[in-house]
């Protein structure tokens, strides 16, 4: 009989509640799949208090956490995430030495949030492989390759596609895609820096972990697998932070008990994520676009952090200081602005019927969960993009204006966000049909014969079987 090997893997996520949960809910995922595999969550903590770091860790006897908390020079906020990282690798090399040393584990490798590819180099001191979490989609992974590969072979300037309707054949995605989605940084010197050697870095590892799963994005992830020159990928998606109710709470009771008085998918849900924001002008918008369209509404509005703060956005003392004079008295009996908002109970609340939504990638796969359809407003990083492939490629989204960025001069009126809420609430679209059968085939994807279900059990191999 061949001898059961147990292996040590070492989780390093960078802090945000978009890369942190997800990190910690895919080591509960893998440990409680298999007895033979032990994982310890390095918890790199940022120099400011994020709602991650309230994150109840309570899991199973096979995940650990350490958490490094160093005195951090202020960073700017676009450069964050690299010098953050970069600053860790001395204590995280002393803590893995110390494992090995002092707990006779057997190392198995890496598994880095795909803002960490520095740490590729501890790894590699330890003789051990490295995985990335990637937790954006496929489609957008194959972007940064393809950019990458154009790059470094033909030379290609990124930065002449800023802002242009000029359309580039991108193999993860089935349509063109305009330049004037592509992420912010790519149109930065320092950030097109990063990415690009993010890229690079990435085709040194032993695969990809992706959040998504083959239905949703079956294009994108035939074109990586085919692609000799990427590691395997491995969609195990999704993977959420599902509660099995909302906080208990009283904001929290109250949103339930709005929804709990309104029809059947007549709601629109407006949130933009937990750094998401506007300023007045844009948020007086809104609220004559919702005034107008007269549809039922739960309006998630937070207030802006302070100019170049790593801070989340905050509540509102008293939101009628950015709304127009009158307009909670007027909507009163249709709608609900509140502040943070419980997003995954929301979603599923079957009076919900559409949202209006930033398209990050977490709250996608959520969505898709609980099958709301989307209308794409996207506001920086990666979300311009996710929002092109929810509407061009998955028809699972309609537009608000999905080459928005903040901290543009852009506003978008009232007349276009009115007109999107209508055709997000249409009741038999052909986007609603699609969006409840991507839900079925999220179910389905995490069962066991399904997709996600199978190539979790691959990764897991691979794991075993390349432990030094």
């Amino acid at each position: 009989m061949a001898e059961t090997k147990n292996a040590e893997l070492v989780f390093i996520p960078i802090p945000g509640m978009g890369h942190l949960l997800p990190t910690i809910e895919m080591a509960k995922l893998l440990t409680d799949r298999d007895e033979r595999l032990s994982i310890t969550v390095l918890i790199l903590k940022a120099p400011v208090e994020l709602k991650s770091d309230s994150y109840s860790r309570k899991s199973n006897s096979r995940v650990r956490f350490i958490e490094f908390s160093l005195n951090h020079r202020p960073i700017a906020p676009k450069n964050f995430a690299f010098h953050f990282v970069e600053s860790h690798k001395d204590p995280v090399r002393d803590v893995v030495a110390k494992m090995v040393r002092d707990e006779s584990i057997r190392l198995a490798g890496f598994v880095i949030d795909m803002f960490c590819t520095t740490m590729i180099d501890i790894a590699n001191e330890f003789g051990v492989p490295t995985y990335v979490f990637n937790t954006t989609s496929a489609a957008r992974l194959g972007l940064n390759f393809h950019m990458q590969g154009l790059s470094d072979e033909q030379n290609l300037d990124v930065t002449e596609y800023k802002n242009s309707d000029a359309e580039l054949l991108v193999p993860t995605y089935i349509n063109p895609v305009p330049g004037k989605v592509f992420p912010s940084r790519f149109f930065d010197e320092d950030g097109l820096t990063m990415l690009l050697s993010m890229a690079r870095r990435f085709r040194e590892t032993k695969g990809i972990l992706i959040n998504t799963f083959l239905d949703l994005e079956a294009y994108a992830l035939k074109s990586l697998s085919d692609d000799d020159k990427i590691p395997p990928v491995y969609p195990i998606g999704p993977i959420l932070h599902v509660k099995a109710k909302s906080d208990d709470n009283k904001d929290c009771q109250e949103i339930m008990e709005f929804l709990d008085e309104q029809p059947v998918s007549s709601v629109v849900f407006l949130c933009f994520g937990s750094m998401g924001y506007f300023d007045g002008d844009q948020i007086k918008e809104i609220a004559i676009a919702l005034e107008q369209c007269g549809h039922r509404f739960l309006w998630s509005l937070r207030k802006p952090p302070p100019k170049d703060s790593l801070e989340d956005p905050s509540e509102y003392e008293n939101p009628e200081e950015v709304l127009p004079k009158g307009f909670l008295q007027r909507t009163a009996v249709i709608g609900k602005v509140i502040g943070w908002a419980p997003q995954v109970a929301v979603l599923s609340h079957p009076s919900v019927g559409g949202f209006l939504s930033h398209c990050g990638w977490n709250s996608t796969l959520e969505s898709v969960w609980c099958g709301v359809p989307i209308a794409a407003w996207p506001m920086y990083a990666e979300q311009q993009v996710n929002a092109f492939e929810l509407v061009k490629d998955l028809g699972i989204a309609v537009e608000i204006k999905m080459d928005y960025r903040r901290g543009s001069d852009t506003i978008v009126p009232a007349e276009e966000i009115e007109k999107g809420i209508r055709r997000l609430m249409e009741p038999e679209s052909e986007m609603r049909i699609k969006m409840k059968q991507m839900k079925r085939d999220s179910t389905m994807a995490l069962m066991e014969g399904g997709s996600s279900y199978d190539f979790l059990r691959r990764f897991i191999d691979n794991v075993i079987d390349n432990i030094p």
